[in-house]
């Protein structure tokens, strides 16, 4: 018996209101929150520098056309611009899509990487993933509470100058897969965002130093054959530090690594191989 297609397997119009239907349940979804969102912004940076980091704007990925990481350039300046100076004041929620808009076409965006499910091909606005992975890095990095997070489920490239622990990172796909965190401190945060030459690069500020410091670290790190196909696992923990004594005082899980590996295994490190 043939199964019956869904709406948005239907075609472009079927696609365009499947869409829009989903939209307009995401609006009523926040509007029902009771979540009061950040939309203050100020670009003169807070006093106190909770977390900083870069990231490379272009990195030579397996299969992957250079242009299309030339675009992704043009969309970071874009959205960056929407997020840089973002004031979240306690009990204010942090919104990736809220405060960036619909990337369109119109609005200067250009083709960049879109990577779906398992996909990688070009697409409007493709890139800002790595704004959204650098805000969830920065939050990891201090006392804010993620609220909504959307993890890459494969491992899509190999780790070729990777400075982050595998698996830190957010999808982002407008508007109904959003990144977002709130403010369950009691004092204000600032992010700060720019491009400079070769990175793409962002600040989480404050009022006055937090009295934890935090360390994002991954263990047991390897590569593994399974039945169905080799996986990258490893377990990423945050390590809780009191700012004053220098002491940890926890140690909490942040993810359990299982992803299945979707480039040429022949690029796998040897070293990186779990002996069975």
């Amino acid at each position: 018996m043939a199964h019956r297609k869904l709406l948005c397997q239907t075609g472009r119009v079927g696609y365009w209101i499947s869409l829009h239907k989903e939209y307009l349940l995401r609006d009523i979804k926040t509007l029902l929150s009771g979540e009061k969102y950040a939309k203050e912004h100020n670009l003169t940076p807070l006093p106190c520098l909770v977390k900083g980091h870069t990231s490379l704007l272009l990195r030579r990925l397996n299969g992957v056309e250079m242009q299309l990481q030339q675009g992704k350039i043009q969309n970071l300046r874009i959205a960056a611009q929407k997020l840089n100076g973002i004031i979240i004041r306690p009990g204010e929620t942090f919104s990736f899509w809220g405060l960036v808009g619909h990337p369109t076409a119109k609005k200067g965006y250009t083709e960049g990487l879109v990577i779906a499910g398992t996909q990688m091909k070009p697409g409007i606005a493709g890139g800002l993933c790595q704004l959204a992975n650098m805000a969830h890095w920065l939050v990891l990095n201090s006392p804010l509470t993620v609220t909504e997070l959307h993890h890459h489920s494969d491992a899509l490239f190999p780790d070729e100058r990777r400075t982050v622990p595998f698996g830190t990172g957010t999808s982002v796909f407008y508007k109904n897969v959003d990144y977002q965190f709130k403010n369950t401190t009691n004092q204000p945060v600032q992010l700060l965002f720019w491009l400079s030459d070769t990175d793409l690069c962002g600040e989480l500020r404050t009022t006055k130093p937090f009295p934890y410091r935090y360390r994002i670290v991954e263990e047991d790190s390897c590569f593994v054959r399974e039945d169905d196909g080799w996986y990258r696992v490893s377990k990423v923990y945050r390590r809780v530090i009191e700012r004053e004594s220098g002491k940890e005082i926890a140690k909490e899980p942040v993810l359990d690594n299982h992803s299945r590996v979707m480039y040429d295994p022949a690029l796998i490190p040897p070293e990186q191989i779990r002996k069975n």
